[in-house]
């Protein structure tokens, strides 16, 4: 672990509605919200009454009536976004990218030129202030879990810094909620042990939490409730994995179903690797039931895919399987599509029609090249007329989900 505290987590805070209220400034001051059937963002003043993300539009009406809803411009987040990260890019190259309104910097390097850390990091929030007129929180700490966690303590648009030698006395009194990989489920399984803390968290012995929670993610919070996290921030990834998925509130499982919420995925997912000439090899299907309990199935080909047939029909196979495995879940509350073992999208190479049982699924066969060859003319066309100028029937031609693709593309684009 480093000596000093020089690592930076920044985060834009409410940022679609912080945008929109930059946009528009009579709602400034106002409780409002990005989106409509469901709650995609919310402003601190709808925060206040209960408003939350995810949440049914109906629900967040009930919660506060007077509330507004807007329903956003996904450029204007993209753009502003990257103008945020921009500043932090003129103080340190050394600076990961992990969402579209958040990133680590280590500026280590930097100091000599720039100040201490506290000191970058009170230019940086003064120049997204003064700049892009947009709130942004800081945590700064020696470890990356450490500064992510300061960086929530900070909000609203505020600043913490975590000296070196303080970590456990600052985490101590803390929620276990804030911890980087606690969600909902961990956190509920945690308070019904007495676990509220992150203290209380790092007082339980070690083999009580890979009971409660298994092995791996056991020992990875004992670890980071003690602020052990050896990880440096990352100016570059290789793309390992490409998903998308949907919540489907309570769906019957059935074919009607699935097939084009599948197909829709699958689209999604494959438009993304097309775009950057990657393929992959293995498809992986995640199917949450009624109680959320959620299972995957996966499938790894002989040579690596990025059509969206062919995705899709693989993912449909896969939750057919899944299904007849489960013959009592009657019931799917959520679907995912994932393409993993991803590299560079290889030659095609031609095959001959031997009749083979997955010859549809090989990207050589003329079959194969000829999905592949339809989607790359269907890339072409949305690059020009927009995504929604064309699509497959089986996705377009069923009700449009409360929550916008745009919206969805800049969530999973990180």
């Amino acid at each position: 672990m480093p000596d000093q505290a020089t690592i930076l987590h920044a985060d834009l805070d409410s940022f679609y509605a912080s945008v929109e209220q930059l946009l528009d400034p009579s709602l400034r001051g106002k409780a409002m919200a990005v989106g409509g059937g469901v709650v995609l963002a919310a402003s601190y003043e709808a925060k206040a009454f209960g408003v939350r993300g995810g949440m049914s539009g109906r629900k967040a009406r009930e919660l506060c009536p007077h509330l507004i809803f807007v329903r956003g411009h996904f450029d204007q987040y993209q753009r502003l976004g990257d103008a945020a990260i921009d500043v932090m890019r003129d103080f340190t190259p050394v600076v990961e990218r992990i969402s579209i309104d958040e990133a680590f910097a280590d500026v280590a390097g930097c100091t000599h030129l720039f100040g201490t850390p506290e000191e970058v990091a009170r230019i940086i929030r003064r120049r997204v202030r003064d700049e892009l007129g947009l709130p942004i929180s800081v945590g700064v700490a020696r470890t990356k879990h450490l500064a992510k966690v300061a960086s929530q303590v900070a909000k609203p648009d505020g600043l913490v810094v975590v000296p070196a030698g303080t970590e456990m006395e600052f985490l101590h009194d803390l929620p276990v909620g804030l911890m980087w990989g606690v969600g909902p489920v961990t956190e509920g399984k945690l308070k019904d042990e007495g676990i509220l803390t992150i203290g209380q968290l790092a007082a339980t012995p070690g083999k009580s939490l890979r009971g409660l929670l298994g092995d791996a993610v056991g020992d990875k919070l004992s670890d980071l409730a003690r602020d052990r996290d050896t990880r440096s921030v990352q100016t570059r990834h290789s793309a390992r994995s490409a998903g998308a998925q949907s919540a489907l509130g309570r769906q019957p499982a059935t074919e009607a179903v699935f097939k084009p919420t599948l197909r829709h995925l699958a689209d999604r997912v494959t438009a993304r690797l097309r775009a950057k000439s990657l393929a992959g090899r293995t498809i992986t299907v995640r199917i949450r039931f009624a109680d959320m309990r959620s299972i995957t199935r996966s499938v790894t080909l002989d040579a690596p895919i990025s059509a969206t047939v062919m995705v899709a029909e693989i993912a449909e196979d896969l939750v057919r399987t899944a299904l007849k495995e489960h013959p009592r879940e009657t019931v799917i509350s959520l679907l995912g599509v994932s393409v993993s073992h991803i590299g560079a999208q290889p030659h095609i190479q031609l095959e001959l029609p031997l009749g083979l049982i997955d010859e549809k699924h090989r990207p050589g066969t003329r079959q194969g090249i000829a999905r592949w060859s339809a989607d790359r003319a269907m890339d072409k066309a949305r690059t020009r007329f927009g995504r929604e100028a064309i699509g497959y029937a089986i996705a377009q031609l069923q009700p449009r989900s409360s929550v916008p693709d745009a919206f969805r593309e800049l969530a999973e684009k990180f």
